[in-house]
């Protein structure tokens, strides 16, 4: 049971008020009774807005579901498009602009690179991705698929030499391609040094080389006549040659190289949301606890590695001595958002005047906005922002009007904390379809502090198949990647964000690689989406980062963008385009697949939600492949499963036999798992079983098809019977 503090007409978790009393307030300038009155009156002002958005969706999607209940069937596209308008679900289109932003961080306005995200949750995994800004090539590529297993190479055992070869060729090939040298390889070299501020190697027959670009040497480390590191630059992302001739790799390379240390993962997004499982006072407190010893330099994580007791804190900056005998110093650590939780979900940290519990999105707001002050009045011995900024990425808003409503919280806060205005930056996730269809509004409320737009296949497609959830039974999960609607809607997110003026100030991301042991796969697909004019990408791991780095050395993406802009076109008509099937006679064979590929999803993840509290995890597929999994994944699967049953493509008792037999392969999978709790064959009894369940049955009815409503019931219902026991 909760323990709540009076504070004004507020109940305050215990918990979470003795968190901000005690640790996030001391240093920050603000007094703890002002504090507390301005989150009261921010709550009592704002609340009742957040509560009319909500009713304004509701009011959309049984006004979309009664015409397509109407309109069976083919309907006449440009009535369909008329009524959109009609109901204001079509906004009518502001005039052009550019978006003004000003105090951003280079890392994200001029700067293309892989990002990360993270559940803060996770203190280990946090300060992984934090540390992820650079990341060692040779360890990359000898853990991974990149470098075949073939003649040899394979990943076993110790160290293998003959890998070891493998990897050192290609990553000398690298080299050649980012910085190569005049009329000789990298591959050939047997010195570097620096040379009256000049990168000078020597190669095996004894002369010297240059760059081709001499402006790629940026700096090194140690004596210039025997660098321990020559630092290079491509494309603004920064490589690093470490020399080490006693090092064990070192000492069998003829330049005494021992790896290529990559910029990897500029910016990582610390995630309050998707990935983490905070369901009560007790899990924000984590989230926030670890945000802030981020924002403060402080956080730290011990564990074992190999039998060794290991601590993992922040890494500092790296500093070198330039061309012309000055010093440089580098950002050691990805630049950091925090992304805050949608407008939809309530929590009982705290209650208000009336008993009920207050938005949880406007709860993050206040206290993530709070603990990253630290950074701006330099309690750390870090910089998170050099530029003063707070970011802040808010996903799941809904058109322009809940936008300019988030825009409203952000002058709030700035007003009790007492930042200037537009200090905190957002970034707006394109992931529903409202957002998409009107996304040139959306950037238009928050113009002046907007730092980040993406497109997400996962959460977007979900939204898809709830929205038009009555128009009919969508196609296939493997076929919406090809589907107009889709391609339409990447192409616009880009379309959009240059012509309102990103290029240059903020970012324009691109989703998720899901599959994090299938890296060449990643090398051979991830650089479409710089070439489509994403600055960005997301990838699941820092050792990702450091391989999807190389995209960003062999792509200038601000040259792409150029292109780009002489080709832009309205894409609306062919976002509207509903995914439905034009011939729904599915083989039973094809029907029952696309069952067990999704029950088998929504089971692996949701059983590690529910018992354990994971919010993000590798979670095998059907065909044991390990994908990284979140609430956008489980929110397309539900939700597809639910638009079959409500067309009569499956019914009931054919579904819940397919989960009862998936519930038996997830169980397999998680057997190595002393703490998994089997689903079968008491299936009654299992709280992740029939939230599974829940997600499928009740998804039609779920606001626009969130996951959150069912996990949060039953994660605390699981929580209140282990407190019980």
């Amino acid at each position: 049971m909760s323990d709540y503090v009076k504070v004004g007409t507020l109940q305050v978790d215990r918990a979470l008020y003795e968190f901000i009393v005690s640790e996030a307030l001391p240093e920050s300038g603000i007094v703890n009774e002002q504090f507390w009155s301005d989150f009261e009156s921010l709550l009592a002002d704002l609340t009742p807005l957040n509560k009319n958005l909500l009713e304004k969706r509701d009011a959309l999607q049984s006004k979309l579901d009664t015409w397509y209940n109407e309109h069976p069937g083919n309907y006449d596209f440009k009535e369909y498009k008329s009524f959109l308008q009609e109901i204001g679900y079509l906004e009518p289109q502001v005039e052009d602009f550019k978006i003004t932003s000003e105090n951003v961080d280079d890392d994200i306005s001029t700067q293309a690179g892989p990002q990360l995200v993270v559940p803060v949750d996770n203190a280990r995994y946090a300060l992984n991705a934090a540390n992820a800004r650079y990341g060692s090539l040779y360890d990359a590529l000898y853990g991974t698929d990149v470098i075949n297993e073939e003649d040899g190479a394979e990943r076993v055992g110790g160290y293998n030499p003959i890998r070891g070869e493998k990897v050192v060729l290609y990553a000398k090939e690298v080299l050649d391609q980012i910085a190569p040298l005049t009329a000789s390889s990298h591959k050939d070299a047997v010195t570097y040094k620096v040379t009256s501020g000049e990168l000078c190697v020597t190669v095996g027959d004894g002369t010297e080389r240059t760059l081709e670009e001499s402006e790629k040497f940026k700096g090194f480390q140690g004596p210039a006549e025997d660098p321990s590191a020559i630092l290079l630059e491509n494309n603004g992302l920064h490589l690093e040659i470490q020399i080490d001739r006693n090092h064990p790799i070192g000492k069998n390379d003829a330049a005494g190289v021992k790896d290529i240390l990559m910029e990897s993962a500029t910016t990582t997004i610390m995630d309050c949301e998707d990935s983490v499982a905070a369901v009560d006072a007790e899990d924000k407190v984590r989230v926030y606890k670890n945000l802030l010893g981020l924002m403060k330099g402080e956080l730290t994580s011990t564990f074992d590695k190999g039998g060794k007791e290991v601590t993992r804190q922040l890494q500092p900056d790296r500093h070198y001595t330039n061309p012309n005998g000055g010093e440089i110093s580098l950002h050691g650590r990805s630049l950091m958002f925090m992304r805050n939780v949608g407008h939809l979900m309530t929590t009982p940290a705290i209650l208000d005047g009336n008993g009920e519990e207050v938005p949880e999105g406007i709860m993050d707001g206040v206290v993530t906005s709070l603990v990253a002050k630290h950074d701006l009045l330099r309690n750390s011995r870090f910089r998170n922002s050099e530029k003063g900024s707070i970011y802040i990425v808010k996903p799941k808003m809904h058109g322009s009007k809940e936008v300019a409503f988030a825009n409203e919280l952000f002058d709030r806060i700035e007003d009790m904390l007492g930042l200037e205005r537009h200090t905190i930056k957002i970034g707006v996730m394109d992931e529903e379809r409202r957002t998409t269809l009107n996304l040139k509004n959306c950037i238009h409320e928050v113009k002046e502090r907007i730092v980040f737009i993406n497109t997400g296949f996962l959460d977007r497609t979900g939204d898809e198949i709830h929205t038009s959830m009555a128009a009919g039974p969508m196609i296939r999960k493997k076929e919406m990647k090809s589907s107009t609607w889709l391609q339409s809607y990447e192409q616009s997110n880009v379309n959009i964000g240059l012509s309102t003026g990103l290029q240059g100030r903020a970012q324009i991301g691109k989703g998720m690689w899901a599959m994090p042991e299938m890296m060449k796969s990643m090398l051979e697909q991830k650089h479409s989406q710089l070439e489509a004019g994403a600055n960005t990408a997301w990838v699941p791991s820092p050792t990702a980062a450091t391989l999807h780095a190389l995209h960003y050395h062999k792509i200038n993406v601000k040259a792409a963008q150029d292109q780009l802009l002489e080709t832009i076109q309205d894409k609306t008509d062919e976002i509207l385009e509903v995914p439905t099937a034009l011939d729904a006679n599915w083989t039973e064979k094809e029907i029952q697949e696309e069952l067990e590929n999704n029950a088998q999803g929504i089971l692996g993840y949701v059983v590690r939600w529910v018992n354990h509290g994971v919010g993000c995890s590798k979670v095998p597929d059907i065909d044991d492949v390990g994908l990284m999994e979140d609430r956008a994944t489980l929110r397309i699967s539900s939700q597809h499963m639910a638009n079959w049953l409500h067309h009569g493509i499956v019914n009931e008792e054919k579904v819940k036999e397919t989960l009862r037999k998936m519930a038996k392969v997830v169980d397999g999978q998680n057997s190595h798992d002393p703490e998994y709790r089997p689903m079968a064959p008491d299936f009654n009894r299992s709280i992740a079983f029939q939230a599974a369940c829940d997600l499928i049955f009740e998804g039609r009815g779920e606001p626009n098809g969130y996951t959150e409503p069912i996990l949060h019931k039953r994660r605390r219902e699981l929580k209140s019977e282990t407190y019980v026991n």
